[in-house]
């Protein structure tokens, strides 16, 4: 099977979101896909579907240097 992932930027950024999603859904999240036999399954559906936001963390403002 031919697996879609022009949505998400790299394999290693979709497992990383897919595996944050499925920690959610095993803590009692509501799906937004019919659900698989295994949360992991499921939120790598919700991956590919474009359901779950990448959500990009925000730069670190440059720290002061001394006094």
């Amino acid at each position: 099977m031919k697996v879609d992932r022009t949505n998400v930027g790299n394999a290693f950024q979709f497992a990383a979101v897919a595996g944050a999603r499925a920690r959610q859904l095993l803590q009692g999240c509501t799906p937004k896909v019919e659900a698989a036999d295994k949360p992991a399954r499921t939120a790598q559906r919700e991956v590919l579907a474009g359901l779950v936001p990448v959500l990009e963390p925000e730069p670190e403002a440059p720290r002061r240097s001394g006094a």
